[in-house]
């Protein structure tokens, strides 16, 4: 309802996600209150926000859309998990509790490594990315000493059952439109992303598809070129270099 508003109020094209790719308005929706939101260019978030605050009070500032997109928990979550328990979901149809009975040590363990490569290519950008460890007590008050701790001291999460396919958006939209871009930047900016390349390789096996060629490249979105300072003034200001 409120893309038609404001797309009709402001003259422009609204995208709702989650991803790290440029679109005209990035919302990152949060667990907690409380939601952030940027436009592209940033100049216009406050424009956007004082249409969709009266609807949607919980709503505020997130920055930009670079900011909004890197700090996105379910990339770091969704995929990893998902394939990690692969075999799982296959043989129980998704019948655990996704998050407490799927994130063990180990899992966990990679989820850390993800966020730490998520986090440097944020560092990487100018942007001060909030850590899933962080992040989890922000919006669950759920503390630990690493992520399998506060992920299992999160209420929240208790009851919440797996996907029961891989042929499930965690994969298909969660990979090309969230992992493939954050993969991008660390290419193109010097940070390496061997644990996120690993997942999106192991996606593209189970699914037997390209997501390199099919997800949201800085081909696609223009910006392969763009130095650090010329991204961020474009994100920003809308200036292309």
């Amino acid at each position: 309802m409120w893309r038609s508003l404001v797309a009709h109020t402001l003259g422009v094209r609204v995208v709702v996600g989650s991803n790290p790719a440029i679109p005209t308005i990035l919302v990152r929706p949060s667990w907690g209150d409380p939601s952030v939101m940027a436009a592209l260019p940033a100049t216009h978030t406050q424009k956007v926000l004082d249409v969709i605050n009266e609807a949607y009070p919980q709503f505020i500032d997130g920055g930009n859309v670079l900011q909004t997109g890197l700090d996105n928990m379910g990339a770091i979550f969704h995929p990893a998990l998902t394939i990690l328990n692969a075999g799982w979901i296959e043989s129980t149809k998704g019948n655990f509790q996704f998050y407490i009975d799927g994130v063990t040590p180990s899992t966990a363990r990679v989820l850390e490594v993800l966020d730490r490569e998520r986090v440097t290519i944020a560092a990487a950008l100018g942007i001060r990315a909030t850590t899933a460890l962080d992040w989890l007590k922000m919006a669950y008050d759920a503390k630990g000493e690493n992520l399998y701790e506060a992920i299992h001291a999160n209420p929240g999460y208790y009851g919440i059952m797996a996907p029961p396919r891989l042929e499930h958006r965690y994969i298909f939209e969660d990979v090309p439109m969230s992992l493939v871009p954050i993969a991008a930047l660390g290419k193109r900016y010097g940070v390496e992303t061997r644990a996120i390349e690993s997942i999106i390789h192991l996606a593209c096996i189970i699914h037997r598809t390209d997501y390199w060629r099919r997800g949201r490249t800085l081909e696609k979105l223009g910006i392969e070129h763009f130095s650090v300072s010329e991204l961020t003034r474009y994100v920003n200001e809308g200036v292309l270099p």
